[in-house]
């Protein structure tokens, strides 16, 4: 089966075989000396010198963590929302009591860094900043993040970044960009199974942790970071995710962190050429298409559902449908982490095939 959806992604066999090993003991020594070697991965991953802790949770335990974390009751934020993960930063600090500025955006666009301006001048209560790097419900990256530190810095506010799938497969400085806090998870670019997820933290943001009142206590990043500095989680690991977390840092380390770049670069290039070559519309404005998934309009009189499902059943192809509101609207193909230009030529041929089905 190819897997051509944005996460969980395929998961190369040496990764695979890794997560397979025997268990120890997660407060022994072995265990100790994996998380010192992933730790010290992750951070040349993210590019950062920063703290990074290591949650057995899916993305959205790390978008939980960062919220309960840095955001005092009754705090004003600002969320911008460019599809359903902005939405869910949105549903997450209403769920804990933040008074909620909220800036959207049309599905396909990506934020813009003035507009964002005028929200702080207008709102100089708000201290904290939540946005979604590169957006998989609309296959949009925002293009702004080099800049957007600094800009929320200069408003005395701190940055949350979800780049959970995008770090790992394009570009995200977090220590020259000045990011304070950038989340990740492990079924995306990192190829591996889901259950892990990756917060870094700088100073700027500690210092915010260390004054926020907001109960916290399995997602208490201090916590995290304190038992990895004795080799040790706070809570019972995912052992198993974690031995393919060090495999696949491993593979990644030896490709280099400019040729995985350069691959999905390449890979988001090959499937928007590909797909506009079959007549398709793509939903992202043109110059800030995801290079880790594209998003393609349903054509008119095409029905999006049955589209995915002959992919599935006929040829052996998994895409991933429109959510919320673009449910049946859109088709999206996944192009990162692990995968061939093979992978990505069979997919768009099962894309092609499976569209020609649906209009007999």
């Amino acid at each position: 089966m190819n897997l051509r959806i944005p996460g969980p992604t395929a998961v190369p066999p040496e990764v695979l075989q890794a997560g397979a090993a025997e268990m120890i003991n997660h407060r022994g020594p072995e265990f100790a000396a994996m998380i010192k070697r992933t730790t010290e991965g992750v951070k040349t991953v993210y590019q950062t010198q920063n703290d990074v802790a290591t949650l057995t949770a899916s993305g959205t335990g790390a978008m939980e963590a960062a919220v309960v974390n840095l955001m005092a009751p009754g705090e004003p934020v600002l969320v911008i929302t460019i599809g359903e993960f902005g939405d869910r930063f949105v549903k997450l600090v209403d769920a804990y009591g933040g008074r909620l500025t909220e800036q959207s955006y049309q599905p396909g666009q990506a934020a813009d860094l003035n507009r964002i301006e005028d929200a702080l001048k207008a709102n100089p209560d708000i201290k904290l900043v939540f946005i979604t790097h590169n957006e998989t419900s609309t296959g949009v990256t925002n293009p702004i993040l080099p800049e957007l530190g600094k800009l929320v810095h200069r408003y005395e506010g701190t940055l949350v970044v979800d780049a959970i799938s995008s770090l790992s497969s394009v570009p995200v400085k977090t220590d020259e960009w000045d990011l304070d806090v950038v989340l990740s998870g492990s079924q995306k670019g990192w190829m591996t199974a889901p259950g892990l997820a990756f917060v870094s933290v700088n100073q700027r943001a500690w210092e915010k942790i260390g004054k926020n009142p907001q109960p916290r206590f399995y997602f208490d990043l201090k916590r995290h970071t304190d038992s990895a500095a004795t080799g040790q989680t706070p809570w019972t690991p995912a052992v198993s995710v974690w031995y393919q977390l060090d495999k696949a840092i491993e593979m990644m380390l030896a490709e280099g962190l400019e040729n995985i770049f350069a691959r999905h670069a390449r890979a988001g290039q090959m499937v928007r050429e590909g797909v506009r070559a079959l007549g398709l519309e793509l939903l992202a404005d043109e110059g800030v298409e995801s290079n880790t998934v594209t998003a393609i309009k349903v054509p008119e009189g095409v029905d999006g559902g049955k589209w995915l499902n002959v992919a599935r059943d006929e040829f052996d192809t998994v895409f991933a449908g429109g959510q919320g509101s673009l449910r049946g609207k859109i088709v999206r193909f996944g192009h990162l982490g692990y995968m061939t230009d093979a992978d990505l030529q069979d997919g768009l041929q099962a894309l092609k095939a499976s569209l020609d089905r649906v209009r007999q």
